[in-house]
């Protein structure tokens, strides 16, 4: 979270590259999931106060982000419902854009190895953490004790990227 990896997207779109950005992917299978998030989460987030809907109807992302990052086993739980969603998406990209330079900006592919197959390289983009709490304060506007939970939950990354063997380069941003 808030490491740079957008801005190292963007530099390789600059030399032509296409990307696309899984969190968006992640905002839009919420959606198509949201029945089955409702009936998952509805009753621990009546518990906590918060309410997965806005008036308009959608899934309130900060609220369930909230709720997701308070027990681990919550975040695993929703991986399940939204990821089918997700890789279906992204073949669907891969498919349309073949032969073309593609990255995919994704923060968690180790968790899909169906995905993370499909690619030669993953760039792990670092960045040291007062710079990342700033990053995700100014961005997100979340409160610090929830900027903490989320890099929290992202600690081990490039230990779980190198336990699947892929090949990894670390950016420095």
């Amino acid at each position: 979270m808030a490491a740079g990896k957008n801005y190292i997207c963007r530099q390789y779109e600059n030399k032509g590259w296409i990307s696309r950005d899984a969190d968006k992917d992640v905002h839009y299978a919420i959606e198509l999931a949201k029945q089955d998030i409702l009936k998952a989460f509805s009753q621990e987030a009546e518990k906590q106060n918060l309410s997965l809907l806005t008036p308009e109807g959608t899934i309130n992302r900060k609220e369930l982000g909230k709720l997701l990052f308070s027990k681990p086993e919550l975040l695993e739980k929703q991986e399940q419902i939204v990821y089918p969603y997700i890789i279906k998406i992204t073949k669907d990209f891969i498919k349309e854009n073949q032969n073309k330079d593609l990255i995919i900006n994704a923060t968690l592919l180790f968790k899909t190895p169906e995905l993370l197959n499909l690619c030669d390289k993953v760039i792990y983009v670092k960045a040291p953490l007062l710079k990342r709490i700033i990053r995700a304060r100014k961005r997100d506007h979340l409160p610090y004790k929830q900027i903490f939970k989320r890099f929290y939950s992202q600690r081990n990354l490039l230990k779980n990227y190198r336990k699947t063997g892929a090949n990894i380069t670390i950016v420095k941003n």
